[in-house]
């Protein structure tokens, strides 16, 4: 009889601490979309990682470290949620309304809920509005660039950037107007005039 060998494969410790890290932040980000900032504590985050609060206060020991580090996942996420959106936008005549429909939908899902329970707690609390007003600042970036391709709206005219900043301003607005109630069909009709005004004043056939 051969005995039979079993071989046991060994996650390197850095994979184990990254993957570990990663659990975290991503529960991180589920606790503040479903009880809110004063509602996420380390403890919950821990339990729902599935980590054991040792290694959790050893990653992160306080509150603030944790979520400053979730905000940075967090404009990860976002950046990256936009480009592979933008990446699958139908070309022809529908495209302006299809641009408008990518971004409400970026600014009323979860992971934009949780972005908008930090922007609230940064507002007093220091050590947080300074992680989150620079990354704020490149989502913001990242977002203009994103729209301006997706439009076609020539970057020098400063009348189309105008209208790009204010696409951006305009459906973040109908986005927080979404966490009170489903504001979905006035959002719709919203977004339908305002395709028709952007193809206008962008000269879109």
């Amino acid at each position: 009889m051969t005995s039979a060998k079993v071989s046991v494969v060994r996650v390197p410790q850095e994979e184990r601490t990254r993957a570990m890290r990663q659990r975290l932040l991503e529960a991180t980000i589920e606790c503040l979309v479903e009880h809110g900032w004063s509602g996420t504590s380390t403890t919950l985050v821990s339990q729902r990682a599935g980590v054991s609060r040792g290694a959790q206060l050893h990653h992160f020991p306080t509150k603030n470290d944790l979520v400053v580090a979730a905000v940075e996942h967090l404009s990860e996420l976002r950046g990256e949620e936009l480009r592979t959106a933008a990446a699958a936008l139908p070309t022809g005549r529908r495209r302006t309304r299809a641009v408008l429909e990518m971004f409400a939908d970026h600014f009323t899902s979860p992971v934009f809920t949780a972005a908008l329970e930090l922007w609230v707690a940064a507002r007093t609390d220091e050590q947080l509005h300074q992680a989150v007003v620079p990354l704020e600042q490149r989502v913001g970036r990242e977002a203009h660039r994103v729209a301006v391709e997706a439009l076609g709206a020539g970057e020098e005219d400063p009348r189309a950037r105008e209208l790009v900043q204010a696409t951006l301003d305009l459906i973040r607005g109908l986005g927080l107007a979404n966490t009170i109630s489903d504001d979905t069909a006035r959002r719709s009709r919203i977004l339908d005039a305002w395709a028709h005004t952007l193809d206008t004043e962008l000269g879109h056939p």
